[in-house]
C-alpha cells in the first residue's frame, strides 16, 4: 500500500463538531473561552487537526460534502463533461437540479454540501482558538496551525465558488446564535482566504517524512492559493505561485497518464495533494471515502463495482484529438476491454443492449481487480482523491503567462501547455496570438482534469458558462447555487437566499 496506517488511524479522532447552520446543538461545544491542556484530548493539538483530514475523507456515512455525491453532483454533473449516471430511475430528480439547472433550495444535496463545509470549518475554528487561548507558538504547533488555516480556506474556496457571498465565520462558535450571521461580501471571503493560505504557505513544511503522507505541504497551499488567484484573475500573483511550485523541482509529470491513477501512482512525483483512503487485506483497516465507490461501475455480480454516478458524457468523448492518450485513462466503455484482462457487460444503449444503465464509466477511480482481491472489496473505497496534481499547476501556469502577455511569457505558456500536450502523446502548440493559445490551454484543462471536479467552474470564470452549457438550460442565474432553505430559516431572516431564488 502507498499510505501510511499511522496517519489514516489518527483521522477517525472524534471531534465535537458545531452545525453552524441547521441548529443541532447535540454537536454543540459548550466549553469556556479559556482553553487548559485538558482540551486537548486525543493527543494534543495535532490530534484536533487529525480530525480535519478525516472530515474531508468523508468515510462517515454522514459525510459526503467533499467527495460524495453532493460533492459530484455541485462540482461534476454541472460541467459538460460529465453528468448524474446511475440508472435513469435512480435519483432522477439530481439530473434535473444539476444538470439541466433547475436548482432547488430545499434538496439534501445541497444541505449536506453546505452543512458539511462549515463544519470542517467550525472544526478548524476550534483548533485556532485552542491554540491562541493556549499561546501555542513551537514549531509543531505552528504546522498544526497552518493545516487548519488550510482548511478553513479549502472550504470557503468551495463555498465562494458555489454560492457565491456567504457568512464569514472565523471564530469558534459556543452559541447557535452566534453562528447566525449575514453574508459576508466576495470580497471578504477572499480576503480570509489570502490570509489563511498565506499562513499555510509560511509555516507548513516543504516535506514530510514518508510515515505522514498526505499531509499538507507548502506546495499544496501555493497550488490553492494560485487556483484562487486565477479565478479572481490575478495573473501575475497565479504566475508568481505556480511558478515557485515548478522551479522547486518537487514535483514532475509521470511518463504514463493513467497511472496517476492507480495505486501505484497515488502519492506519486506527480500529487501535490490527495485525499487519504485506505482499506486493508480483506477489508480490515477499512478507512474508506465515498469518492470511488459513488462513481464505480452500476452493475451486479462481478460488476457490482459502485453507485454508477458521474459518468463521462459523449460530449467528452468525442471532444478528445486521435491519438490523446488521456482519453482511455479517462473514459471506460461498457462492452469494452477494461486492460485489466476483463471485458463489460454492455449498456443499454449498445445494439443489442447488455445490463449496465450507462454507456461510459470514469475510469479514474476504476477498482483494479488486484485491489479488489487483497481488500475483499469490489467497490474502489480505498481510491485517494486527487486534489491538486502537478499538471494542473503547469496549466494554471500557462494561463497566467498568456494572459499576462509579453515575449517571455508567450514563452513559458508554450513550455508548460506543451509539457502536459507530449505526455498525453500529442505535438507541440506555436504561439500566434493570445486567443489561439487561450482556447488550446482551455481545451486542455478539460482533456486533462476531465472528471476531477474543474470544469462547471473553469468555465464559469471564464466566462464561457452560458454558451457551452446554455443548450442544456444554464442562464447567468445558474453561477450560484442558492443558499439551502435551512440555513435561511435556522438564521430567522438574518441570511438573505440569493438573488434569481
Amino acid at each position: 500500500m502507498n499510505r501510511i496506517k499511522q496517519l489514516i488511524g489518527s483521522l477517525l479522532i472524534a471531534i465535537p463538531v458545531v452545525m453552524l447552520f441547521t441548529g443541532c446543538e447535540k454537536f454543540l461545544d459548550r466549553k469556556p473561552l479559556t482553553a487548559t491542556l485538558d482540551d486537548l484530548n486525543q493527543g494534543g493539538l495535532e490530534g484536533q487537526v487529525y480530525g480535519l483530514y478525516g472530515a474531508i475523507r468523508n468515510g462517515d456515512v454522514a459525510g459526503q460534502g467533499f467527495g460524495g455525491i453532493p460533492w459530484l453532483a455541485m462540482h461534476g454533473f454541472r460541467a459538460d463533461d460529465s453528468e448524474k449516471g446511475s440508472s435513469s430511475a435512480d435519483g432522477a430528480d439530481w439530473g434535473v437540479i444539476y444538470d439541466e439547472f433547475q436548482y432547488v433550495k430545499d434538496h439534501w444535496s445541497s444541505t449536506t454540501y453546505w452543512d458539511q463545509h462549515y463544519v470542517l470549518i467550525g472544526q478548524a475554528n476550534t483548533a485556532l482558538q485552542l491554540a491562541d487561548s493556549l499561546g501555542l507558538t513551537d514549531d509543531a504547533s505552528r504546522v498544526n496551525i497552518a493545516e487548519a488555516k488550510f482548511f478553513r480556506a479549502f472550504a470557503y474556496f468551495d463555498l465562494v465558488r458555489a454560492f457565491g457571498e456567504v457568512p464569514k465565520i472565523d471564530f469558534r462558535v459556543y452559541n447557535p446564535n452566534d453562528a447566525k450571521q449575514p453574508k459576508a461580501s466576495i470580497q471578504e471571503i477572499y480576503a480570509l482566504i489570502d490570509e489563511d493560505l498565506d499562513e499555510a504557505m509560511a509555516n507548513l513544511p516543504v516535506v514530510w517524512q514518508a510515515k505522514y503522507k498526505g499531509r499538507l505541504t507548502q506546495a499544496a497551499a501555493r497550488a490553492l492559493k494560485a487556483k484562487t488567484l486565477l479565478t479572481r484573475k490575478n495573473w501575475s500573483g497565479a504566475f508568481s505561485l505556480a511558478q515557485q511550485i515548478i522551479l522547486s523541482g518537487q514535483f514532475r509529470l509521470l511518463d504514463d497518464f493513467a497511472t496517476n491513477f492507480k495505486e501505484a501512482g497515488e502519492n506519486g512525483p506527480e500529487s501535490i495533494w490527495e485525499i487519504q483512503a485506505y482499506i486493508g487485506p480483506n477489508g480490515t483497516d477499512n478507512y474508506f471515502s465515498w469518492y470511488g465507490i459513488a462513481q464505480g461501475v452500476r452493475g451486479s455480480g462481478d460488476w457490482d463495482l459502485g453507485w454508477g454516478w458521474n459518468t463521462p458524457t459523449q460530449s467528452l468523448v468525442d471532444a478528445y484529438a486521435s491519438g490523446d492518450e488521456r482519453k482511455a485513462a479517462t473514459i471506460q466503455a461498457s462492452g469494452e476491454a477494461d486492460g485489466y484482462g476483463k471485458t463489460l457487460p454492455g449498456s443499454v444503449f449498445d445494439v443489442p443492449s447488455g445490463p449496465l444503465p450507462r454507456k461510459y464509466w470514469n475510469k479514474k477511480v476504476y477498482p483494479e481487480p488486484s485491489m479488489q482481491s487483497s481488500t475483499s472489496n469490489r467497490q474502489a473505497g480505498w481510491v485517494n482523491q486527487r486534489e491538486l496534481r502537478y499538471a494542473d499547476v503547469l496549466l494554471m501556469a500557462a494561463e497566467a503567462a498568456n494572459e499576462l502577455g509579453g515575449t517571455e511569457n508567450q514563452l513559458f505558456a508554450e513550455r508548460y501547455l506543451n509539457q502536459v500536450r507530449n505526455r498525453a502523446g500529442l505535438g507541440n502548440v506555436t504561439f500566434v496570438d493570445k486567443d489561439q493559445m487561450r482556447t488550446a490551454i482551455k481545451n486542455e484543462r478539460r482533456y486533462e482534469l476531465a472528471m476531477e471536479g474543474e470544469r462547471f467552474f473553469d468555465l464559469v470564470r471564464w466566462g464561457d458558462a452560458e454558451t457551452v452549457l446554455g443548450p442544456a438550460g444554464y442562464v447567468p442565474c445558474n453561477q450560484y447555487y442558492p443558499i439551502p432553505q435551512s440555513a435561511i430559516d435556522f438564521s430567522g431572516g438574518v441570511l438573505v437566499q440569493n438573488p434569481c431564488w
